[in-house]
């Protein structure tokens, strides 16, 4: 048994050698996978990051439409006004000069 023991501490047993050829393959493999893993999460990262840009031009253009066509129903809107407002102030004065006409006819007693 003394024997056995010994032979499995012997670093030059070749059982030994190929199990620990083996823990450094397992050991590397994992690496590498942890490597390519790390990898992966940094072009993930970059990605989302490249999305995250495209959204916020995106919403930076949509926002400018948005203050653009504001504007744009802001000048209608006013124009609409001021033309209903001439409207308005065309009566008013066609009115106002059809009392007076009236009233200066019915001065003269005609």
């Amino acid at each position: 048994m003394l024997a056995k023991l010994k032979r499995a501490l012997d670093p030059e047993n070749p059982t030994a050698i190929e199990k620990r050829r083996q823990r450094e393959a397992v050991a590397a493999a994992r690496a590498e996978r942890a490597a390519q893993r790390e990898a992966a999460r940094q072009e993930k990262e970059r990605e989302l990051a490249r999305q995250a840009a495209l959204a916020a031009d995106a919403a930076a253009e949509a926002t400018r439409a948005a203050a653009e066509q504001a504007a744009r129903d802001a000048v209608e809107q006013a124009e609409r006004e001021g033309a209903l407002k001439a409207e308005q102030k065309a009566t008013r004065d066609a009115r106002y000069a059809a009392r007076k006409a009236a009233k200066k006819e019915r001065r003269r007693g005609y």
